[in-house]
């Protein structure tokens, strides 16, 4: 199976670093036009694609992004909405209001105002897709990390309410749920992790992989793989779901 999205102009969120850009490259190489948005301006630089600097804790410059990226596509066939940040790891009552803002602000907020600003671009292309980057953490509760884990189911009611919204115009809307995903944020939340257990991080990590039925990380291309295929014909009867990425993840810590 060839997916070729030859003439498709894509927009990707924090997308000069980690699954993000993977995502970039993987839309490229078949054939897309990106367009990405990252804080990181030294990635933005170096990650071989057109974008700019955007901060997704600001509604404005989410919008900002998504306008650059319609002007310079010439218009909008797929956003893949996958800026977000781990959040902190602790029990409930040692987060701060302003950790739990954060995390609520740019993990679901930064969706909301990007998908609000991309519905008339996608609009007057005749319809398109949007792809939303949730977690595992959004059909799990996981201790220690309740702002993230709320964030992320946040994502999946949002997904599920826009694309009935979305469906007659031809927008497709639907969720990723990767699962532990090997790269540096969850060696972040490992690290954290084995710190509040008092534990090895080789042993946290051994709980991590555990949890799955297929003892082992998800890649960041196995989230790119689906990404594309949700956003191509082949996923063209695909929307208001959410699905799992996760080496059949089946418990949590």
């Amino acid at each position: 199976m060839t997916v070729d999205l030859t003439g498709y102009k894509v927009a990707i969120s924090a997308g000069a670093n980690g699954i993000g850009k993977v995502m970039a490259d993987s839309f490229a190489y078949c054939g897309a036009t990106v367009f990405v948005s990252d804080v990181d301006t030294k990635a933005l630089e170096t990650c071989g694609h057109a974008g700019m600097r955007a901060d997704a804790g600001d509604p404005a410059q989410c919008e900002a992004f998504i306008d650059a990226a319609v002007k310079h596509l010439g218009g909008l066939d797929v956003l893949v909405n996958n800026a977000g940040i781990a959040g902190p790891t602790a029990l409930v009552e040692h987060v701060t209001p302003e950790e739990l803002d954060a995390t609520l602000r740019i993990d679901v907020g930064s969706m909301f105002h990007m998908s609000r600003r991309a519905i008339p671009a996608l609009r007057a292309n005749g319809g398109g897709a949007i792809v939303n980057l949730s977690s595992a953490a959004g059909r799990f509760g996981f201790a220690l990390r309740a702002p993230y884990a709320a964030a992320k189911w946040g994502v999946i009611g949002f997904t599920k309410s826009l694309s009935i919204e979305l469906g007659p115009d031809g927008i497709r809307v639907n969720a990723i749920l990767p699962g532990p995903v090997d790269g540096p944020r969850i060696r972040a939340v490992i690290k954290a992790k084995a710190e509040a257990a008092s534990i090895s991080e080789n042993e946290m990590t051994e709980r991590t992989v555990a949890t799955t039925s297929l003892k082992c990380f998800v890649t960041q291309q196995d989230i790119a793989n689906m990404a594309l295929y949700l956003a191509s014909p082949f996923g063209g009867t695909i929307s208001g779901q959410a699905i799992s990425v996760d080496a059949d993840m089946q418990n949590t810590m």
